[in-house]
């Protein structure tokens, strides 16, 4: 059974078709606006932001009768985002991908059933595997019996690092309100899709760079038992841990996330794909003019700066076969020798981003 997502759109219409797409998804009884509102401030100049919401939750009220799987969910969030590739005229098309918590598992699920698809991923607060069954399958029972409303004091404890109410009451609150006005049903169904979650065994398969982020006063995923197995699995994963953070980073340290959300994602300056290409103009669009500049650069063999635009070129949506295809078309309009050199450049890229960070 695959739910049907909601997508919540955080970047204005004006031009936000020639920024790459960034997709976020959210913990169990959050929404996309109370979790991500304000840390999306400080990734809409630089990325086409679009965030979900889990079934029952937020602006999304429907929750199916049938249970869904975690890759199920997987695919209802993919199928939301390729409805806004199709909008962006980029049909299948790459994308990078941060979430927290549930959201961060949809991520490790989407970099498992879609690889070609997640460009790069930021994965907050969540694991390979997050709780027991056992231990999912007695919040249901308590759901069930007393409804979401009697979540709130013990999420409250689980979500934030203390002092973060006292400092931050209205935030704290909004996303306590979001929690009780979750429908009973959405929330057991996020929690039975929990439950049967386990890909600890395959986090090796994932090729993608992983940004893997902790909080240190998390006590509901913490950093040695969750977030540096993700990093140490996956083929290129890094780890960074927030300290005086605890499960929802995206609230209690906005600008921490969205800072470590761009360098992950553009390059090490987080700036590192708008600087590669001209000031944005009104006729093509990022990709196109990605693949206008890698053309150039290997026609006058300019191979010094080429890995630092094949990064830039992924972040704006284009795919690694994508770019091995413009450089056989160049090979046979240009120089084999330049494009064979290119092509070392653009396989070793990832790797080496991977080890600078990025």
């Amino acid at each position: 059974m695959t739910p049907s997502i909601t997508a919540v759109r955080m970047t204005g219409a004006r031009n936000r078709v020639e920024l790459p797409l960034l997709v976020l998804g959210p913990s169990l009884g959050t929404t996309a606006a109370t979790l991500w509102t304000t840390c999306a401030a400080g990734l809409t100049d630089h990325f086409d932001v679009l965030a979900w919401d889990l079934p029952g939750h937020g602006h999304n009220r429907g929750v199916p009768e049938e249970p869904f799987t975690m890759a199920e969910l997987a695919a209802g969030v993919l199928a939301v985002v390729d409805d806004v590739l199709v909008q962006r005229e980029q049909t299948r098309g790459a994308f990078a991908y941060a979430g927290d918590s549930v959201g961060g598992a949809v991520g490790l699920q989407l970099l498992l059933d879609a690889p070609e698809r997640v460009a790069s991923a930021v994965l907050i607060s969540t694991g390979a595997r997050v709780g027991s069954a056992e231990t999912w399958h007695e919040r249901i029972e308590q759901v069930r019996s007393s409804g979401t409303a009697a979540m709130v004091s013990a999420s409250a404890e689980r979500w934030f690092a203390p002092g973060f109410l006292e400092r931050e009451p209205a935030a704290g609150s909004a996303l306590l309100k979001a929690l009780q006005e979750t429908a009973d049903a959405g929330y057991v169904q996020v929690c039975a899709a929990l439950a049967g979650f386990d890909v600890r065994s395959r986090l090796g398969e994932i090729a993608a760079p992983v940004l893997a982020v902790s909080g240190a006063a998390d006590l509901v995923t913490p950093t040695a038992e969750h977030l540096r197995p993700i990093a140490d699995g996956v083929q290129r994963g890094r780890l960074v841990e927030l300290e005086g953070v605890a499960h929802l980073a995206p609230v209690e340290a906005p600008e921490a996330i969205a800072r470590l959300v761009r360098e992950h994602l553009l390059g090490r300056t987080g700036d590192e794909a708008d600087r590669s290409l001209p000031a944005v103009g009104n006729g093509l669009d990022r990709r196109s003019r990605s693949l206008v500049a890698l053309t150039a650069l290997v026609a006058r063999g300019h191979h010094e700066e080429l890995a630092r635009h094949v990064r830039a070129a992924r972040a704006n949506g284009l795919s690694v076969e994508e770019i091995e295809d413009l450089l056989r078309q160049t090979a046979v309009h240009c120089s084999v020798p330049d494009a064979d050199s290119a092509l070392r450049i653009v396989q070793g890229v990832l790797e080496e981003a991977s080890q600078e960070g990025g």
